[in-house]
């Protein structure tokens, strides 16, 4: 484990309980107290913890998510999608992110690797969301620009809906778009619970020189309200192993470049 990847372990240690000791860190990370030390002192030095004798506490947060988030479905499946997500990710790039457990996950894969948490004078990626809980956890990380557009808060999702959101991405080019979704059909498309969601995400992607549809298993073969832009918008779907052979032939056959984690 590089330093990057520890830093980021001590931060999930921190969240579990709030607090954390350095022989707590010493026993889960395998490193010794002095180096366990440094971490939470660099970590403090980043206004990311609190220093205490023996250990740390976290900074208080302002926010607590809604209850999708708490009791998100399929984890396993979105953390592999994210992880496929990531991988796409070059350093230095521009990329969109709506709200949802998918790309929530993703934000999580890209905070975790170490080429773009590597300290350096200029940001190692740029986002640009609408979900404040993202922008919540990138922005606690120098290393990543983050661009949140306006809006009106939507209290289900925590994502900023409405034409303010329209000064923002109108104005930006993005070199990758990661748009999760309630449902993807093969013939219909992308799809939203919510229309002025399903608004938000269609835009962002079409400001994307790569749009990605990020969608587990159980999504696919599913129909939602609101259609995310044109079905010919998004080239390529990340998906999960647990879908069908006959499903990813479908999408295939529709003109999707299916990518499975």
């Amino acid at each position: 484990m590089n330093r990057a990847e520890r830093l980021s372990a001590v931060l999930d240690l921190l969240a579990e309980g709030g607090q954390v000791e350095v022989d707590q860190i010493v026993e889960r990370l395998d490193v010794s107290p002095a180096t366990a030390r440094r971490d939470l002192d660099a970590l403090a030095e980043q206004q990311l913890l609190t220093r205490t004798r023996g250990g740390a506490v976290a900074h208080s947060v302002a926010y607590d998510l809604p209850i999708r988030y708490k009791n998100q479905q399929n984890p396993e499946a979105k953390a592999a999608i994210a992880r496929a997500a990531s991988g796409l990710v070059p350093r230095g790039a521009v990329i969109g992110l709506c709200g949802g457990t998918t790309a929530t996950a993703i934000a999580d894969a890209l905070m975790s690797r170490a080429d773009i948490m590597e300290p350096s004078p200029e940001p190692s990626l740029t986002v640009v969301t609408n979900a404040i809980n993202i922008a919540m956890q990138l922005a606690m990380r120098p290393q990543i620009k983050t661009v949140v557009t306006g809006g009106v808060v939507h209290a289900r999702s925590y994502e900023l809906v409405g034409s303010y959101v329209d000064a923002v991405l109108g104005s930006i080019t993005l070199d990758l778009a990661f748009i999760g979704v309630n449902g993807v059909d093969p013939v219909v498309g992308p799809t939203s619970h919510d229309e002025r969601e399903a608004a938000v995400n269609a835009l962002m992607a079409s400001r994307a020189a790569h749009p990605v549809l990020v969608a587990d298993a159980s999504k696919i073969d599913k129909r939602a309200f609101a259609a995310i832009g044109h079905r010919r918008l998004f080239p390529t779907i990340i998906t999960d192993d647990a879908a069908t052979p006959e499903q990813r032939q479908r999408l295939t056959d529709s003109g999707y470049d299916v990518i499975v984690a």
